[in-house]
């Protein structure tokens, strides 16, 4: 009879990208769509020299990997503990399995080998949220409540599908406008500045608890502005003054991947189009030099989903696109009277 192996979960902690071993980044190339919320950081840290840290705090990256044999690894999680340039990041969680290929048996071990080093490695007050595939999240809370203590809060900060739209999906189509609104569709400019920034603090009052004061808005939209990331929609009626009546916002960048966000109408230009027409346009821009663009769309808010879908976005008219990598992901956060809140 042949031996009978034993898997074997090994956890390791990096807090450098530099050190990240190759069969990491051969995994999150493995499947860049999936792993965008890690990967385009963690290539964009990768031109840091080495040994420079963010001021504040270190990141981290955390793998799980079981071994069948002493050389047959499979790498099942990737985590990334990281900053952005306003704030912290929630702790992400990617996983090679997609949703449907994840059950207690094998989550349960590896989430539960996870959480010390996490604790370890970013301390408690660090982790104000998770953000994962939902069986992810889910167990992850649990457990972290188990160990260090502190309580989740019951209500998620969100809860959304993760969605694609690739060159052969994408619908490119002309919308028709009322005959007195003429309107432009471009990227932002820096006099456009203190108009995005007002669209930029509307975005976040739906968006709790990452609230932001009109200077966080500002300081926001100068950085969008300044980084090429935001496209707007300005629109005018015969004889007004031109608007923005729209915003979208490009984010995460990797080498074949670009994810939107941050897609935001001014009520006062809203049923009109704006947002469908901008993101179509921006979308075909980026599928240029890009294979897929991605985003995430709240699960309640059905009129985004919509427009994306009419773009071309796949998964949101409640076809089954889980073997395109479509899945339901959710943010969970922690007691706001233990952690430090971050912002994304």
């Amino acid at each position: 009879m042949p031996a009978r192996t034993t898997s074997r979960i090994v956890i390791s902690t990096y807090s450098s990208v530099h050190a990240l071993p190759r069969k990491a980044w051969d995994t999150l190339y493995a499947d860049p769509r999936r792993s965008n919320i890690i990967l385009s950081h963690a290539e964009k840290a990768l031109t840091k020299p080495v040994g420079d840290k963010p001021p504040a705090q270190t990141e981290y990256w955390i793998t799980c990997s079981t071994f069948d044999s002493p050389t047959a690894e499979t790498i099942d999680f990737i985590i990334s503990c990281t900053n952005n340039s306003i704030d912290s990041y929630p702790i992400f969680i990617y996983s090679t399995r997609h949703s449907s290929q994840l059950d207690e048996e094998f989550l349960h071990p590896r989430l539960l080998s996870l959480i010390e080093p996490l604790r370890s490695a970013a301390g408690v007050s660090r982790v104000f949220s998770v953000f994962a595939p939902d069986p992810v999240t889910q167990m992850f809370t649990d457990l972290w409540g188990d160990l260090t203590g502190v309580d989740f809060v019951r209500e998620p900060y969100y809860h959304a599908i993760f969605s694609i739209c690739t060159r052969d999906t994408h619908i490119d189509r002309s919308m028709t406008i009322h005959p007195s609104l003429r309107y432009d569709i471009r990227p932002a400019v820096e006099s456009d500045i203190p108009n995005v920034a007002e669209l930029c603090l509307g975005f976040a009052r739906g968006s709790a608890p990452f609230f932001l004061t009109k200077d966080g808005a500002m300081k926001e939209a100068k950085l969008l502005v300044q980084n090429k990331q935001v496209w707007v929609h300005q629109i005018s009626r015969d004889g007004e003054l031109a608007e923005l009546a729209s915003i979208v916002c490009t984010t995460r960048p990797s080498s074949t991947v670009t994810a939107i966000t941050k897609v935001y109408t001014n009520p006062r230009w809203r049923k009109l189009g704006c947002a469908e027409r901008l993101v179509r346009r921006v979308c075909k821009h980026l599928l240029k030099t890009k294979e897929s663009v991605v985003l995430y769309v709240a699960h309640d808010n059905k009129a985004a989903a919509n427009v994306y879908h009419r773009v071309g976005f796949i998964g949101l008219d409640g076809t089954d696109c889980s073997a395109e990598g479509v899945e339901s992901w959710l943010e969970i956060g922690f007691d706001r009277n233990v952690v430090k809140l971050g912002h994304w």
